[in-house]
């Protein structure tokens, strides 16, 4: 795929598939036994940011399976995600250092979907103080690739300042931190293709079968994040396909 070729949004037949995210969040409680078996993590702090239109409540469960994993995993205080206006810029700034510095340790940030694009930018503005970056459906390849692109082109949602073209460059550069990817094919609100990074020593995708409003708590993820975050720091490697990955079964027992 170029990286200048524009990724056509999903298609909209995929967009009721979108109900069974609540399907998939009531698989937590059958898969409870599974996921206390997940890794456990040395303690660093985690930041995750809610994706667009979307709160801390939707990133509750995520958060509550990190804590129990040994992690001091944190929201982001900011209220309702309605786009990255210049004070929600400045105020996710404060909040990542304010956790940063509570800690004294590098963070991890997860975001999901838009919240994704934040996790990104905060990791290319302060390389130094993160650990890795966890995309879950973000489209940083091409931010028009989704089914709700619509609404910024109509004027109901904020858009950065700047060019947009130089923006769309940037948000597709690689990081210089470890990046994981998620993305799903049967993804209803963003095409699975801008969710792909480059091919990189320190970047990978990984493929999950959730929908997107389902995927920052859908068993097989929580699991694949907590074998992520589990690597000692400095000690990052991309999840290899030929070793065995019991979360992935997953994905077609719970909410597939």
């Amino acid at each position: 795929m170029r990286a200048h070729e524009p990724i056509a949004p999903p298609s909209a037949a995929l967009l009721p598939l979108e109900a069974r995210a609540w399907l998939e969040f009531a698989a937590l409680l059958p898969a409870w036994p599974i996921l206390r078996g997940a890794p456990e993590g040395d303690g660093h702090p985690v930041l995750v940011l809610p994706g667009w239109l979307a709160n801390d409540s939707s990133t509750r469960a995520l958060r509550w399976f990190l804590r129990g994993r040994g992690y001091h995993a944190h929201g982001w205080r900011l209220g309702r995600n309605y786009g990255p206006s210049s004070t929600t810029v400045r105020l996710l700034v404060a909040r990542f250092l304010e956790v940063r510095a509570r800690h004294d340790r590098r963070l991890t940030v997860i975001g999901w979907s838009l919240g994704g694009i934040y996790a990104r930018e905060l990791a290319r503005a302060f390389p130094a103080e993160v650990r890795q970056v966890i995309t879950l459906a973000t489209p940083f390849r091409d931010v028009d690739a989704t089914s709700v692109a619509r609404f910024y082109r109509a004027g109901l949602g904020p858009r950065p300042e700047g060019d947009p073209m130089e923006i769309r460059r940037r948000l597709r550069e690689p990081l210089s931190v470890p990046t994981t990817s998620f993305y799903s094919r049967s993804d209803g609100i963003v095409a699975w293709q801008s969710c792909l990074t480059d091919d990189g020593p320190l970047c990978e995708n990984v493929e999950v079968r959730t929908s997107h409003c389902g995927m920052g708590h859908h068993p097989s993820v929580l699991l694949a994040i907590a074998e992520r975050l589990a690597h000692p720091e400095g000690h990052w490697r991309p999840l290899s396909p030929r070793r065995p990955l019991p979360w992935a079964a997953l994905s077609s027992v719970f909410g597939a």
